[in-house]
């Protein structure tokens, strides 16, 4: 086992199993979540052995408990809008945003080459690591061991969260009742190499910044400038 083994391995159960309110008993389990397969590649371990295989199973098995979630928490919703609702919580953004609150990036097992082009901060890495974790948790500590680590850091404080992970759709909502009203996204800016680049994007509406945001894609960011233009416009309304 290299150096760099050792510590990841001791810096995973000393922070992020702290983070998440849970021991592994099987510490192999973990690491394989957090292995990306740059890094088996590289190291020449078995393709087994990085986090794709858990990513599947944890994909499973969020699905069913944010649908038994949703079913229960609105009774009153039909089938097609909880399947939309549940879509926009587990899509890539979403579990990304979760991802990032955890700092999962930072515990991640990267080859050089990823590592280089900032795979720690990328969403479609961040969001299988969250999915292979929550695998490992169910085999590690059964149903409910995913079904805690699910509520507590993905079913939380759902209402901020939904209104980020579909921020855009809900700004055109609010400003469709006047027929005058006038939004567009504007990219201001771009910052960083190639490899790791961040765009900046304002929300403009009726001319005038509404709201602005960042991110490794142009999407991402103007979904964080329609956020901050939510918060700006209903604070505007108060």
């Amino acid at each position: 086992m290299t150096g760099q083994e050792n510590m990841a391995e001791a810096f995973t159960a000393v922070g992020l199993e702290e983070k998440i309110g849970y021991r592994f008993r099987d510490q192999r389990l973990l690491k394989q979540a957090l292995t990306h397969s740059s890094y088996a590649n590289e190291q020449k371990i078995n393709k087994l052995q990085d986090y794709e295989r858990l990513e599947f199973l944890g994909d499973a098995v969020l699905e069913l408990i944010s649908s038994d979630f949703l079913f229960h928490e609105n009774p009153q919703l039909p089938e097609g809008k909880l399947t939309k609702l549940r879509s926009s919580m587990v899509c890539e953004p979403a579990l990304a945003f979760c991802a990032r609150e955890l700092e999962l990036g930072s515990y991640m097992l990267l080859g050089k080459g990823e590592e280089a082009t900032g795979g720690r901060r990328r969403d479609s890495i961040t969001s299988d690591a969250m999915e292979a974790l929550i695998g490992a948790l169910y085999l590690d500590g059964g149903f409910m061991a995913a079904h805690d680590f699910i509520h507590r850091f993905i079913l939380s404080d759902l209402e901020n969260k939904i209104l980020f992970y579909d921020s855009k759709t809900v700004l055109q909502e609010m400003i469709q009742t006047d027929s005058q009203s006038r939004l567009t996204y504007e990219l201001t800016g771009e910052e960083g190499p190639d490899h790791d680049k961040e765009f900046l994007v304002d929300a403009v509406l009726n001319g005038q910044v509404a709201g602005s945001g960042r991110g490794r894609t142009k999407k991402a960011a103007e979904q964080q400038a329609a956020y901050e233009a939510i918060l700006y416009l209903r604070k505007k309304q108060k």
